[in-house]
């Protein structure tokens, strides 16, 4: 059974194993990668997994506002198979909700499962009443997993990665 986990130094050679499946470059949403990362180096991936904790538990510590977020891993039996990521702040180019599933472990309905949970966050943990979801215009089983999580769409908007599909997703009371 799939669970949503914290970022953890824990699953360090399970993170990289995830990253390796989707081969090179920055493209797994739920993760927050940025070019200039280490999650190569132990030293480097504590570094990178305290960021993404601190920055989701802010009490007690200095924190931006624009940066507060709460990424989950999604987990099973050890293996890292996927990130979502629900921001605590509005972005009109990159939404409320952000996740991916590596290649082998899709078709599985694990997005829509961490979708689901997600948004049962921003309900009840940040009182959102609708919650902005992009994902690429050609990404079909994307747009059919939010479109099932009861995603009404916008319209699609040029952007610097190509065409976007702007789904939003009213939330229940």
């Amino acid at each position: 059974m799939p669970e949503l986990v914290l970022p953890t130094t824990r699953l360090h050679a399970a993170f990289l194993d995830c990253r390796d499946d989707w081969g090179p470059g920055l493209h797994e949403d739920g993760f927050g990668l940025d070019t200039d990362d280490d999650v190569d180096s132990p030293e480097g991936f504590a570094a990178w997994v305290h960021q993404r904790v601190r920055l989701t538990h802010p009490a007690g510590r200095p924190c931006p506002p624009e940066r507060h977020g709460s990424p989950r891993w999604i987990v099973e039996d050890g293996r890292v198979l996927g990130g979502i990521a629900l921001r605590h702040y509005f972005d009109d180019d990159i939404g409320h909700i952000g996740y991916g599933i590596r290649p082998s472990a899709r078709r599985r309905g694990l997005a829509g499962w961490a979708l689901g949970e997600m948004l049962g966050e921003a309900r009840a943990a940040l009182g959102l009443n609708r919650v902005l979801i992009p994902c690429l215009a050609d990404n079909v089983a994307s747009a059919r997993t939010i479109e099932r999580n009861g995603g009404a769409l916008e319209g699609i908007r040029d952007t610097e990665h190509g065409p976007v599909r702007r789904y939003w997703i009213t939330l229940d009371r």
